[in-house]
């Protein structure tokens, strides 16, 4: 492992790792951890949150995690409903939404804290330091010798190694439980997609709570070799990601997006002969990628163009990004925009698709030379796939979870004959591709029959450096399609700024007309790929950001949609109707917990009139 610490890059041997994972785990057991006792770990992505999980694990304990941003009374449910009787944690601020919840938590033991800082004058009995733990297991090493090699020859493939705490996006987040088999057999059936050695450098840049850290980070790692790096804050990844120059990198839609407005927020500033290159040689870099990935092979003269393209174009704008040594990228998480897909493409980086679910495990990916934007790949090895009359997708695997905890019903409803229902809506062609349309319950019906898929309305939204977020509603009750579409700030304040359009807040300049005519263009480009009853006839520019603290997103940035359509009724209804405009109030949550109210009149705008 490599983690960056005072701006300095600092090595971790296998022997320090196994060292620090097997004291810790022994000074665990030294403080009363048993087979089966649940952990949560919340903190950022650091080496001490993984060599804890390790630990805890390899002494028989189950781990689960909260995402770092979680606010008091959302790390109450997980530690509540798990049943967690320790805790790590990573550093004051975490520390601090234990022990403003510690009453509420009768089986909480203790709260292990890695990173000491702010915490010297604190004396609660409750806390433990990483470091104090470590020197217990030493003293419990030397009492029982052999003592940690017969914990982990005593585990089991089928034990549960860690409970993820799905997205949440229709309730409550449940608990899903996948044994030490079907996370193996997982990061197995990746590998062989994506065949990473010990000379690879990977990236530590998904949340560790989340499913896909394990997936496609952390258990490739282990099984692999390659060395796992940790940036030093989650505002340096760009930076740190480019020192190292990853060989393998993944990323959610929304960071691919992210890289993409860069790009086009960099190419807006940049000096005119930049610009010039950047016009000049980008065509080429499409047209490269529609011939390769329609299976043609370029003729010697594109061949040309495109290695001065990358000499005077490609190559230092990937080594910016951080992917200049990139063998394999991938995306996975939710539909990534075309738009973005085919730029990264453009630029010479071979974006690959992959799916998977938090209970389906990997379901299936791009192969080598068989990527296409339409589609998820083929279904990867070992996994069954079954296309139901519905149109939803049905996988079986070793991959898949064993069930919710604590909830045998909704298991029931998801584990069916052997097979896990993904809630996933596919198409599955000739050549065995999975197309990914939705999840089934949001494929979008019209009142007269008509579907439509929001998330591809979204994602093809989100491609414009303008906009930042999107929520796509219609419904059997309504005729047409509409939209609430978040502005981006930072971009949208820039233009206004060289416009010389003047503006006080976020609220200000999102109702102004001529940023709704900026918005507007790229709702009409987007209803260009769309058939007519697809496409949003009305929208609204919301007020504020969509927010995970208050429940408007998942931690992992996904909408959840029932509750933004109940929080938002009476704007959603004001486009279905004859309004202009719409007074609303909303409730917002802050960092630390504590909520204000924030109202403003939005208006109610048409496709094609702003």
């Amino acid at each position: 492992m490599c983690m960056k610490r005072f701006g300095i890059w600092q090595r971790y041997t296998w022997r320090e790792y196994y060292e620090k994972v097997k004291y810790f785990s022994l000074g665990m057991v030294k403080l009363g951890l048993k087979a089966g006792d649940v952990v949560c770990i919340i903190g950022d992505n650091e080496p001490e949150w993984f060599w804890g999980e390790i630990a805890i694990q390899s002494a028989g304990g189950v781990a689960t995690g909260s995402f770092v941003d979680s606010i008091p009374s959302e790390l109450k449910y997980i530690m509540t409903h798990s049943g967690a009787s320790f805790a790590i944690a990573n550093d004051q601020e975490q520390v601090d939404k234990f022990l403003q919840i510690k009453p509420e938590l009768p089986l909480l033991k203790k709260v292990i804290y890695w990173d000491p800082k702010g915490l010297k004058n604190y004396n609660d009995p409750l806390l433990i330091g990483f470091n104090e733990v470590i020197s217990l297991g030493r003293g419990y090493d030397e009492q029982m010798p052999g003592a940690f090699e017969g914990l982990v020859t005593t585990a089991n493939a089928d034990d549960t190694a860690f409970v993820y705490y799905t997205s949440g996006t229709t309730g409550l987040p449940k608990g899903a439980m996948l044994t030490h088999r079907a996370l193996i057999r997982t990061a197995e059936s990746f590998i062989s997609r994506y065949p990473l050695t010990e000379a690879d450098d990977l990236i530590s840049n998904f949340p560790a709570a989340w499913v896909g850290d394990s997936y496609f980070s952390t258990i490739p790692h282990l099984l692999t070799g390659a060395r796992l790096n940790f940036p030093e804050e989650p505002e340096t990844i760009a930076e740190d990601t480019r020192e190292v120059g990853p060989n393998f990198v993944i990323y959610g839609p929304r960071q691919w997006e992210g890289l993409v407005s860069e790009i086009q927020v960099k190419m807006m500033d940049a000096a005119w002969l930049k610009k010039l290159t950047y016009n000049l040689f980008m065509p080429v870099g499409y047209k490269m990628a529609d011939m390769k990935l329609a299976g043609e092979k370029p003729g010697l003269a594109w061949r040309v163009l495109y290695k001065i393209a990358d000499i005077l174009l490609f190559h230092p704008l990937k080594d910016k990004l951080g992917l200049s040594r990139v063998r394999f990228a991938v995306t996975g998480s939710s539909v990534l925009s075309l738009d973005t897909f085919r730029l990264i493409h453009a630029i010479g980086v071979e974006l690959r698709q992959n799916y998977a679910s938090t209970e389906s495990g990997y379901i299936s990916s791009h192969g080598e030379g068989e990527i296409r934007f339409e589609s998820v790949g083929r279904p990867a090895r070992g996994v069954e796939v079954r296309l139901m009359e519905s149109g939803e997708l049905w996988v079986r695997s070793d991959c898949m979870f064993s069930g919710y905890l604590a909830n045998p019903e909704k298991t029931r409803q998801t584990l069916v004959g052997g097979w896990c229902r993904t809630g996933d809506a596919v198409n599955i062609d000739s050549d065995g591709h999975v197309l990914f349309l939705d999840r089934l319950e949001h494929m979008g019906e019209l009142k007269g029959g008509a579907r439509y898929a929001p998330q591809y309305i979204e994602g093809r939204l989100r491609f414009s450096p303008y906009i930042k977020d999107a929520m796509v509603i219609g419904g059997l009750d309504r005729e047409y399609v509409t939209a609430i579409v978040n502005m981006d700030f930072a971009m949208v304040g820039k233009w206004a700024e060289r416009k010389h359009i003047a503006y006080t807040t976020f609220v200000d300049l999102s109702q102004r007309d001529e940023v709704a005519k900026l918005i507007c263009k790229d709702l009409e480009r987007v209803n260009g790929y769309l058939p007519e009853h697809a496409r949003v006839r009305k929208y609204v520019l919301m007020h504020k950001e969509f927010d995970a603290d208050e429940a408007e997103l998942t931690r992992t940035r996904k909408l959840r949609r029932e509750y933004m359509a109940q929080r938002y009724r009476d704007l959603i209804d004001s486009m279905y109707g004859d309004r202009d405009e719409v007074k609303i109030e909303t409730q917002v949550t802050y960092r630390d917990g504590r909520q204000g109210q924030v109202g403003t009149v939005i208006k109610v705008r048409t496709v094609g009139e702003a």
